[in-house]
């Protein structure tokens, strides 16, 4: 019996091409709540810049890819990025090759500088501009999570320096980097074990390649029709594109909800 389904917003919950939710998963949602199985974000974003979920309410967000849940407002879990880590990205941007680099702190966000790249990605996204702060500033504090906006060879060079994060990339644009240990699946096992619940009680609906883990981990997990082949090779169902129902038609094709809730 499912007691709990995880949602990815971007690609998944939210279309890439509307920026909305589509009817039919709104739909979806409020009948698993009126069934009384409780519906959780499972985000790479800062709540800070979950913008794209018009009223939908949930029991509970894990954000920064697994690094920072809540419930009711009450973290149950955080994970940081060593601060001799942030020393080492900053010393390489001064020193080797600057690129546009997200800092994302508790409660605020800040980067060092946008070009066409990172604007394109916003716009793809609506993801909204963090302030714009120099680069010793923009990395001072506890740091969570960093977007860079890095090549694959870049990322490739830095990464070995950094050995307490990891990257996870979802778009050609830009990886996050988190630190060594955090996944979506560890968010998902804070979250769960907060309840008391079992993974395969769960569910979990993603299209990114930082969904992987998390989609391995659960009960039951869905790939959209709009996700690369490797998520898709991780889920145990793929369902159709976030803009032609997959939501909605995966939830019923598994018996979870009625196909005729209303």
């Amino acid at each position: 019996m499912i007691k709990a389904a995880f949602f990815d917003i971007d690609g998944t919950l939210v279309s890439f091409k509307t920026h909305e939710v589509p009817a039919s998963t709104v739909r979806a949602l409020h009948q698993l709540r009126s069934q009384g199985i409780l519906t959780f974000i499972a985000t790479g974003r800062h709540i800070l810049t979950v913008n794209n979920l018009g009223n939908l309410k949930f029991d509970g967000y894990m954000t920064l890819n697994g690094s920072y849940c809540f419930i009711d407002l009450k973290v149950i879990y955080k994970h940081s990025i060593p601060p001799a880590d942030i020393s080492m990205l900053v010393n390489y941007l001064q020193e080797k090759a600057n690129f546009p680099c997200i800092f994302v702190h508790e409660n605020a966000l800040y980067m060092n500088y946008i070009n066409e790249q990172t604007t394109k990605a916003f716009q793809l996204l609506n993801f909204p501009q963090p302030p714009i702060l120099p680069l010793t500033e923009a990395a001072q504090g506890e740091i969570f999570q960093l977007i860079a906006f890095f090549t694959p060879s870049q990322e490739m060079e830095i990464m070995p320096q950094l050995p307490h994060c990891q990257s996870t990339r979802w778009t050609s644009l830009f990886s996050d980097i988190i630190p060594l240990g955090s996944n979506k699946q560890i968010g998902m096992q804070k979250i769960i074990e907060h309840y008391g619940f079992s993974r395969e009680e769960v569910i979990a609906f993603g299209d990114g390649g930082n969904d992987i883990p998390m989609l391995q981990y659960a009960g039951i997990s869905v790939a959209m029709g709009n996700a690369k082949d490797a998520v898709k090779q991780s889920a145990d169902y793929v369902t159709a594109s976030v803009d032609e129902d997959g939501i909605y038609k995966a939830l019923t094709h598994l018996d979870i909800i009625s196909t005729h809730p209303f």
